[in-house]
């Protein structure tokens, strides 16, 4: 696998970014990921400055190496989240859930690279307006709030609509989706759900345990009737919610209070009745819990080895 222009751009020696997972992505990932050659990233989440803080610098006692921030631009503290990742120097940000430009010239005078997650041409389009360095082009595969839009669509569409690099992101936990991503003009991918499992991912053990023990077809979409789908495994829970979006009797802010910190409940308490457990179509790839390292070297390996593939194919 060949250095891409995603490796120059942040510094880091592979093309892969671990996705900012709201509860799941802190500092023993992030730099882990990072430690490995890949760009990890903390997940801002709904937490205030104080505590991202925290992990900010917690994270810089434990990589010397570029490690990103997502910022949920919906959070209720978006605001002085935007002015902390300047202050504190982060080398990257990632954003989602709204539009960056209001923060665009004081992160890119901080010196920060920016990298919004989009769902669309449009929004892409929109980022690179905004001085965005790369977009994350994330297909409705993935984990968590999900576009309408597959990976295997959206991609190559972004590519031609953008001269800014562009990131792959939904449907991907090996190195033939990393394979597939470059061949539709991706120059990097970012990867979520297998990075879930990580050793150093400090989500509850029972949250890593439904993920390994996944099958293909293991997930659910709800949310929709809101306007914001979001994409989790099949539980009690979620089908609870499914069902009840079909209910005329429950207003619409009846059914957005009933997934109020359920993913808190699943990522910190493991708690498999009340808890929401993100995760991505791709779930049924991961096998086992593995080091944010080897997981970094089997998806190379295997990049590799489809790359090949290709070639040999094309003889």
């Amino acid at each position: 696998m060949e250095k891409s222009v995603i490796c120059d751009l942040l510094k880091i020696r592979y093309p892969i970014l671990q996705g900012g997972m709201a509860w799941i992505s802190e500092a023993e990932l992030a730099a882990a990921v990072s430690e490995a050659g890949g760009l990890g990233i903390i997940a801002a989440g709904n937490a205030p400055a104080n505590v991202v803080g925290e992990q900010i610098r917690k994270a810089k006692t434990l990589t010397d190496k570029p490690f990103g921030v997502n910022i949920m631009l919906m959070s209720p503290y978006a605001e002085e989240l935007a002015k902390l990742v300047a202050d504190e120097k982060v080398k990257v940000v990632t954003t989602g859930a709204g539009n960056s430009s209001k923060y665009m010239p004081m992160w890119v005078d901080a010196g920060i690279t920016v990298i919004p997650v989009i769902p669309s041409v449009g929004l892409a389009k929109m980022a690179q307006r905004s001085g965005a360095a790369a977009v994350i082009a994330e297909g409705g595969e993935s984990g968590g709030h999900v576009g309408e839009t597959t990976t295997m669509a959206l991609v190559p569409q972004v590519c031609d609509a953008v001269d800014i690099p562009v990131i792959a992101a939904g449907g991907i936990a090996d190195g033939r989706g990393v394979a597939a991503a470059l061949m539709l003009g991706a120059g990097g991918v970012q990867i979520g759900t297998r990075f879930l499992v990580a050793n150093e991912c400090t989500v509850h053990q029972n949250y890593k345990d439904k993920i390994i023990k996944a099958k293909d077809i293991d997930t659910i979409t709800t949310g929709k009737r809101l306007g914001h789908p979001v994409r989790s495994l099949k539980t009690a829970f979620s089908r609870g919610l499914f069902a009840k979006e079909y209910d005329s009797t429950i207003s619409n802010e009846e059914l957005e209070s009933l997934g109020v910190g359920a993913l808190k409940l699943s990522a910190v308490d493991g708690d498999n009745e009340k808890g929401c457990f993100l995760a991505g179509q791709i779930a049924g790839l991961v096998k086992k819990e593995e080091t944010a390292k080897e997981i970094i070297e089997d998806i190379i390996a295997g990049t590799n080895k489809a790359l090949k593939g290709a070639t040999e194919w094309q003889k």
